[in-house]
């Protein structure tokens, strides 16, 4: 297995960190911390060069919110120097990780997306069906998965590429800012989650030869026609993740045949409900979206927010759901709020 050295210097190479910069800033410009640090950009990115020169730069101090989409959440966000930093870092281990993962791992990957995964899912359906007379399907995600990555088994996960001593002390003080697990919000968080189970994705697919097996961050599925070869399957998978990974599924794990029509059962995956002959987005996004366009929309009128930052919330939802049947649910969804500014 090739290991990976003389990582750091790369790290803290200036163009490196300039372009972290830019990465860092995006959608964020109008934000303070960013302005502040623009203000004095060459002086703060030669401030953090030599912290790393030097060994002695520390990650920063959290603040802690809820995030409620599509569950409660805690999340995490650090300061602006921090997030520099931990693009620097990305962009130079995450090739090194990139180029390992399986291609059917969809989550936080370039190319790969929701939307992707889900044209995926739905083609394993019809080809199993065409091939076999019934398509089941096991859907499973780890339970609380980021609280529960055990930092002493990601490190050893990391430590098989990542052979530079300076490079892994650096990813170490951002791991141990946190306890337990990742925090939610940490740009290294999104690889390092990939990376923890891309030793379950390596097990599925080379020890139990799993053809349609597929994972998005912590939710999976796997695809056969046999729904006792699936109950196999996943009690092989339990015992993997418990043993290997020190990781439960939540008590949601179902293994069920997928129908071709309304009235049959739909699998529930990347914020669609997919059947074999079409899928459609699911009701709770169509929900959320129309209470946030009433909050727009009242924000709206009291001057609090401009039209532009709602249509970039519109066109993202817009473009979720082009990628189902969803004609009806567009137009109930985007006509159910007017908006107007106050006279008042």
């Amino acid at each position: 297995m090739k290991t990976f050295n003389n990582l750091y210097e790369q790290i803290y190479d200036f163009e490196n960190l300039y372009n972290a910069y830019l990465k860092a800033r995006r959608g964020k410009r109008d934000m303070p911390e960013v302005i502040s640090f623009e203000h004095n950009l060459e002086e703060n990115l030669i401030e953090i060069q030599n912290e790393l020169i030097w060994q002695t730069f520390k990650t920063g101090d959290y603040r802690r919110f809820y995030v409620y989409e599509p569950k409660r959440r805690l999340a995490a966000a650090l300061p602006f120097k921090d997030r520099v930093v931990q693009h620097a870092i990305i962009s130079v281990i995450e090739p090194i990780f990139e180029n390992r993962f399986i291609h059917h791992s969809y989550a936080c990957r370039a190319g790969k997306g929701s939307h992707k995964g889900a044209d995926v899912a739905q083609s394993w359906l019809r080809n199993e069906k065409a091939a076999h007379g019934a398509v089941h399907v096991l859907k499973a995600d780890v339970a609380k998965y980021f609280a529960s990555i055990k930092q002493r088994i990601l490190i050893k996960l990391l430590e098989r590429f990542i052979a530079c001593k300076k490079t892994m002390r650096l990813i170490k003080g951002i791991l141990f800012s946190w306890l337990p697990g990742l925090p939610i919000g940490n740009l290294t968080s999104q690889l390092l989650a990939n990376v923890y189970l891309h030793a379950l994705d390596i097990y599925c697919k080379y020890k139990l030869k799993l053809k349609r097996y597929m994972r998005y961050m912590d939710d999976f599925i796997v695809v056969h026609h046999c729904k006792d070869f699936l109950r196999k399957t996943l009690r092989k998978i339990e015992l993997f993740l418990s043993k290997e990974l020190e990781l439960k599924l939540n008590n949601k794990t179902q293994i069920f045949r997928v129908g071709a029509g309304d009235e049959g059962r739909a699998l529930d995956f990347l914020g669609y409900r997919i059947w074999l002959t079409h899928r459609k987005i699911r009701k709770d996004s169509s929900k959320r979206m129309k209470k946030k366009l009433k909050r727009y929309a009242r924000l709206y009128s009291q001057g609090k927010i401009s039209l532009d930052t709602v249509n970039q919330s519109v066109r993202s939802w817009v473009a979720h759901a082009q990628h189902a049947n969803s004609n009806a649910t567009r137009q109930s969804v985007l006509g159910s709020v007017v908006f107007t500014r106050s006279t008042t």
